[in-house]
């Protein structure tokens, strides 16, 4: 698991380095000590978990996620518990008070490998197609002929020959069923199959633009972007 730490305080950033070398499936791959050095790093490095304080000169952890296309798992790690609250309401993991004990942080790492691993589709357990009820109408619908899966809040639209049904279930949950070998996370909120990509062009600031065969173009996120060029051997 690649794994950052942010923290504008240099010792705060050894000693969680120094827990961390307890857990060898975990590679730390960059520090940022403020917002700005951590937005460019986690674009260019693509992490899988965050340990992120919260207070940093120039912005909070707050505002750094929300300047993110893609937002990989999040760990807490603060002095201050008055944020525990909004910090969840992200979908953080874990909300770790300095000093961080060992014992919660092992606890936090294990529920991010867990949920990793639950991210991963395992082939058994892939859809091949999914029941659809849309209003009065219903389908059944073979996930290979969709082309395109948009986030609207907690339902999903899907975009299948010239019908758009809704989906009463969350992107992340339907996600997990999809088969990645077909599939791909383009951005926060869509999920493109790669079989109905008829051209790319490249965007501004490492951004792709991806033309979908009767359908709309879709942008690819700049953290996106890298893992499509590395799938497709771009």
């Amino acid at each position: 698991m690649r794994a950052m730490v942010i923290d504008d305080e240099p010792p705060a950033r050894r000693e969680l380095r120094r827990l961390l070398n307890e857990f060898p499936w975990v590679e730390v791959v960059g520090e940022a000590g403020n917002v700005d050095q951590a937005a460019e790093m986690i674009a260019s490095l693509t992490p899988d978990l965050l340990f992120l304080d919260i207070r940093m000169p120039g912005g909070t952890g707050f505002d750094l996620l929300s300047r993110l296309d893609d937002i990989p798992q999040v760990i807490f790690t603060t002095a201050y518990d008055a944020h525990a609250v909004r910090a969840f309401e992200v979908d953080a993991l874990d909300y770790l008070l300095k000093p961080i004990d060992p014992k919660r942080l092992a606890e936090a790492l294990n529920r991010a490998k867990s949920t990793q691993a639950a991210r991963t589709p395992q082939p058994g357990n892939m859809l091949e197609q999914i029941f659809v009820r849309d209003g009065s109408r219903c389908w059944f619908v073979p996930l290979r002929e969709v082309r395109l899966l948009s986030s609207e809040g907690n339902y999903v639209r899907l975009s299948w020959g010239k019908e758009k049904p809704l989906l009463g279930r969350a992107l992340a949950a339907l996600e997990q069923r999809l088969d990645p070998n077909r599939f791909f996370r383009a951005n926060r909120s869509q999920i493109v199959n790669l079989d109905f990509i008829e051209s790319v062009e490249l965007g501004v600031n490492g951004r792709l633009h991806a033309q979908l065969r009767d359908g709309p173009e879709v942008e690819i996120s700049r953290r996106q972007a890298r893992l499509f060029k590395a799938k497709m051997s771009v």
